[in-house]
């Protein structure tokens, strides 16, 4: 079974066939023609290929900002502080988060996870496209609490598809893929909510539509300057 295919293109109407792909700098945007900033949620099944889907967008989106989260678990190494995530005791998470200082925030694995309200709105006041890579569970508490939030699912073309994928990489055992695909269907199920679907079926073409979903959604909300 094949998902979201419609969705896929309904998001997309309008948009013009090319978008630059020039690599820029991340500095401020004033300079530049201003787009009004948003905030894209991005989300699917692990395995859908969303981090390699961003990775390679990236490059092409000249406003784009990754949010970078908070967490209260240990740094590992290589890991930087405000640049990998937002290391917080949990005091100080929960203070954080009793404040209002959270877009949305979850517990996984005995850890604390969360998105800093702040930084987001701040990012996207000043003119940039805020990219924040998050499950679906946390989409939806965006949504509640940042209601112009724009929400793009990327999908894989089928669950048998996404099964090869997660066995492909070697890093989690039968039981474990087994699990991530119960997930990955209770996730397929909630697309529905979101603003935009777009099937990872070819990593190029997915690319160019994540992009155009993105640059689509900045241009129409671009401010005259």
């Amino acid at each position: 079974m094949g998902w979201g295919s419609a969705s896929a293109s309904s998001c997309l109407s309008g948009l013009a066939s090319s978008l630059s792909q020039e690599q820029v700098d991340f500095q401020p945007v004033a300079n530049r023609r201003r787009r009004v900033g948003n905030l894209f949620v991005i989300s699917g099944p692990s395995g859908a290929g969303k981090g390699l889907l961003l990775s390679r967008a990236l490059p092409r989106i000249p406003d784009a900002w990754v949010s970078v989260s908070v967490t209260t678990r240990a740094p590992r190494p290589g890991e930087v502080d405000g640049l990998s995530y937002h290391f917080k005791t949990a005091d100080e998470f929960a203070a954080l988060r009793d404040q209002g200082g959270l877009l949305e925030w979850a517990t996984v694995h005995g850890h604390s996870y969360g998105t800093p309200r702040d930084q987001v709105a701040s990012h996207v006041e000043a003119g940039y496209q805020v990219i924040l890579e998050i499950d679906v569970q946390g989409a939806l508490q965006v949504r509640e609490s940042f209601p112009s939030a724009y929400l793009i699912f990327i999908a894989p073309p089928s669950l048998d598809e996404l099964d090869r994928r997660l066995r492909g990489r070697g890093t989690e055992t039968s039981a474990e893929v087994s699990r991530r695909l119960t997930t990955a269907g209770v996730e397929l199920s909630q697309q529905g909510e979101y603003d935009c679907v777009i099937v990872n079926d070819d990593i190029d073409a997915a690319t160019d539509r994540l992009v155009a979903a993105i640059g689509q959604r900045a241009q129409g909300s671009r401010k005259d300057s």
